[in-house]
């Protein structure tokens, strides 16, 4: 069981979460990419019900993954950064943008996902499970 708090950029998004936490992954597909600007996104997956936004409205976008499935991101409408996602094929699960954490140092990636999208200078974690594309 882990507590930890969390918010955007600009301080008008603040959330808790208490609960375990179902796995944390590094993710370098397209979308993952584009979202948070950066060479991939570390995320980590909690039930979505452990989670409470304490200040502020999250706005979100909804569209498909490299993976197939329907996605929605929930970010910050003034300083736009990315807080969660969540997906079709995972009901009652979200994931939490590590670097919204305000101390991650908690956070330890148990796997690399679609490494056939990582930017070639990306320096890969070999010691974790790694897979080109989503594992079945």
């Amino acid at each position: 069981m882990v507590d930890f708090t969390g918010g955007c950029l600009c301080g008008v998004i603040r959330y808790k979460v208490s609960g375990d936490i179902i796995r944390t992954a590094n993710c370098h597909c397209d979308d993952c990419r584009k979202a948070t600007g950066s060479a991939f996104a570390t995320n980590v997956f909690v039930a979505a019900d452990d989670i409470t936004v304490t200040h502020g409205t999250l706005k979100s976008y909804n569209h498909i993954a490299d993976s197939g499935n329907a996605m929605t991101k929930e970010f910050c409408g003034d300083c736009g950064s990315q807080i969660f996602g969540f997906g079709a094929a995972r009901p009652g699960v979200k994931n939490v943008k590590a670097g919204s954490i305000d101390d991650a140092s908690f956070v330890k990636p148990e796997v690399n996902l679609f490494l056939a999208h990582a930017i070639p200078f990306t320096k890969i974690d070999r010691e974790i499970d790694c897979f080109d594309g989503m594992p079945k």
